[in-house]
């Protein structure tokens, strides 16, 4: 599976720690950035991921900020992006098997990297359960398309 991961100045730490977890485990990493902690507007590399999604170079990412709140309101930006925040290995569950996210967001300062870990692990493994969460999702994608104001 090619995975992308990126975060802002507050998710490097996690960042270099989780690239390594999936290298590890055979997954193909791509990065987009940033490696320092020299402050950088997150918005820019959850552009970077969300794209490679869409046009097809990856088929998940994982995004870090300090809270993964500001990583996760850009992510969800996107059309045919569901990016979901997780603090526990059942929401990294809950969000694959009946939301199908494609797009993992954590906050490299509110969780540790054994936690962290753990809720990439999970929500790798996790399959979609389809039925009942497909419509829901073709629902989703309808309010998407719509031009609401």
């Amino acid at each position: 599976m090619k995975i992308g991961i990126a975060c802002d100045h507050g998710g490097v730490g996690l960042k270099r720690a989780l690239s390594r977890f999936l290298k590890d485990r055979g997954f193909e990493v791509t990065s987009f950035g940033t490696n320092s902690a020299a402050s950088v507007d997150y918005p820019d590399y959850a552009e970077k991921l969300c794209r490679a999604i869409l046009n097809g170079r990856l088929e998940r990412g994982i995004l870090i900020c300090g809270t993964g709140i500001g990583m996760t309101m850009t992510a969800n930006k996107f059309k045919r992006i569901r990016a979901a925040l997780c603090t526990d290995e059942y929401m990294a569950r809950m969000s694959r098997e009946h939301n199908d996210a494609n797009v993992l967001c954590l906050g490299g300062r509110v969780l540790g990297e054994e936690l962290a870990k753990s809720i990439v692990d999970v929500w790798l493994k996790t399959p979609f359960a389809g039925g009942r969460h497909s419509r829901r999702l073709k629902k989703m994608a309808k309010i998407e398309d719509s031009n609401l104001t």
